[in-house]
């Protein structure tokens, strides 16, 4: 490394912000599109059995209305990176937030079934720009001395979104009386519901205009007088601007541009290390996670809990996502990623195998008996504790580290891509697989959590403590 670029790193990581309370206000300003990626994917949660009701359809039905989103979810991720090099970070995330008023207006006031998922799709795509242009642009303004614990307001935001979005649900349902269909000033609850999403996505929309563009995307269209403003902004007076733009402009051009073909060239197509990552990917979603943030008003109804109950339900599990995930950002670094995933790993096969077999009970009455019941509540509850400590960060985390730096971006982008299909798959199976059996559905992700403790000690390598360049 020349002595050039190591005066240029050193002056990267020295850098100190004069108003750490802007550059916070900045970070939490693009997060707020993982607020509503979190709001988004689980607001449907409470609209489930009205939109069955009112529309009078099947559990295969209801499940693509559900699950539609994940496909313009996809949409989005695949474009959001390569229309932000082309138009900027900031505009992005604009029309994501625009994506998403228009999305909740429609969902809100439907003509008919089909109008509903068309709403879905394209609140879907902003979805998916979110996801990945807030971590993205949060990464190239923060400074490096803070870029680890700035980097963490997107996944907080999440999960904040998805508790949110089940509180709302809950007080909307008690302004309705406990019905989901019941009138609100002219509309059904579920209507209010979906349309509430308007208030975050308008205020993500006038944040936008309040938060200075990437310098990275500045310096890559030659505005670097304003790259040089807003790097004084984020990083401080004292640091040399110069050496930053030309750090950051080398960076840019030393960057490897990664394609698909880099990726073949294994025993079965793809290189051992990307089977890892979408294997990763799968499993993250095989274990039925996203049954507990699309269905879990549903399938508590299924056994006899009340509306109002149902919904508080998933607000408290929500609640305990976020406990979960602050666990897994306190330990991620200090115990290292494979031996948190195989604590994860093994408390979610406990707690599903509880939760089969407390659904295995015959209904009295409609309900479950008192002591499935309640084992029921309290595992599904630990399901989702230990999924929130260990592989809904972990995964991330390791997708992030664990490639070589010539077929990152592309590995990612396989991975990913893997993981909204799996998603898809299981968001819409779940209503058809629970008619036919829910404890036997419940066996299935149990097997899932199982088979990820060998997957994870025979084949996920342990990223703690290296460097990315030591990854190969």
């Amino acid at each position: 490394m020349s002595t050039t670029v190591q005066a240029q790193g050193a002056e990267g990581r020295k850098a100190q912000p004069d108003h750490l309370g802007h550059v916070i206000f900045i970070t939490a300003a693009a997060a707020m599109g993982g607020f509503l990626f979190g709001y988004d994917s689980s607001v449907i949660n409470g609209a489930v059995e009205a939109i069955r009701g009112k529309y009078d359809i099947g559990s295969a039905a209801l499940a693509q209305v559900v699950a539609i989103a994940l496909i313009g979810s996809a949409i989005g991720a695949a474009t959001a990176g390569r229309i932000a090099d082309r138009i900027g970070r900031i505009r992005v995330m604009q029309i994501a937030a625009a994506l998403f008023t228009i999305s909740a207006v429609g969902s809100a006031l439907p003509f008919s079934l089909w109008d509903l998922a068309f709403w879905r799709v394209l609140g879907g795509v902003g979805i998916g720009m979110a996801s990945v242009i807030g971590p993205a642009y949060i990464a190239e303004v923060a400074p490096p001395a803070y870029r680890g614990r700035l980097a963490s307001f997107q996944q907080a935001a999440i999960v904040v979104g998805i508790a949110v979005s089940q509180l709302v649900n809950w007080g909307i349902l008690n302004l309705a009386d406990g019905d989901q269909r019941g009138q609100i000033a002219g509309l059904e609850a579920w209507q209010w519901m979906l349309g509430v999403m308007i208030v975050p996505a308008v205020l993500y929309g006038l944040l936008s205009f309040a938060i200075p563009e990437s310098p990275r995307f500045l310096i890559s269209v030659g505005r670097t007088a304003q790259a040089k403003q807003v790097l004084e902004e984020v990083e401080g007076k004292a640091v040399d601007l110069d050496v930053r733009v030309a750090e950051i402009d080398q960076a840019m051009r030393s960057e490897e541009k990664s394609t698909f073909k880099d990726l073949l060239g294994g025993r079965f197509g793809l290189l051992p290390i990307v089977w890892i990552g979408i294997g990763l990917s799968v499993f993250q979603q095989l274990v039925g996670i996203n049954v507990a943030f699309y269905y879990s008003s549903t399938l508590w109804q299924s056994v006899g809990v009340d509306p109002s109950s149902s919904f508080f339900y998933s607000f408290t599990t929500s609640i305990i996502n976020i406990l979960g995930t602050v666990i897994a950002m306190i330990f991620v670094d200090r115990i290292g990623r494979k031996p948190l995933a195989l604590i994860g790993s093994v408390g979610m096969a406990i707690s599903l195998s509880l939760v089969a077999w407390a659904f295995s009970a015959h209904l009295v009455d409609g309900k479950l008996p008192h002591t499935e019941g309640v084992l029921a509540l309290i595992a599904a509850h630990s399901f989702v504790l230990f999924f929130a400590l260990s592989w809904g960060v972990v995964v991330w985390v390791l997708l992030g580290e664990m490639f070589p730096n010539k077929i990152r971006a592309a590995a990612l982008g396989v991975a990913a891509s893997a993981q909204w299909i799996a998603n898809w798959a299981i968001t819409a199976s779940f209503p058809s697989l629970s008619d036919w059996n829910l404890s036997g559905t419940y066996v299935m992700y149990t097997a899932f959590a199982l088979l990820s403790i060998p997957f994870i000690l025979k084949w996920v390598p342990e990223t703690k403590g290296k460097a990315l360049e030591e990854m190969g």
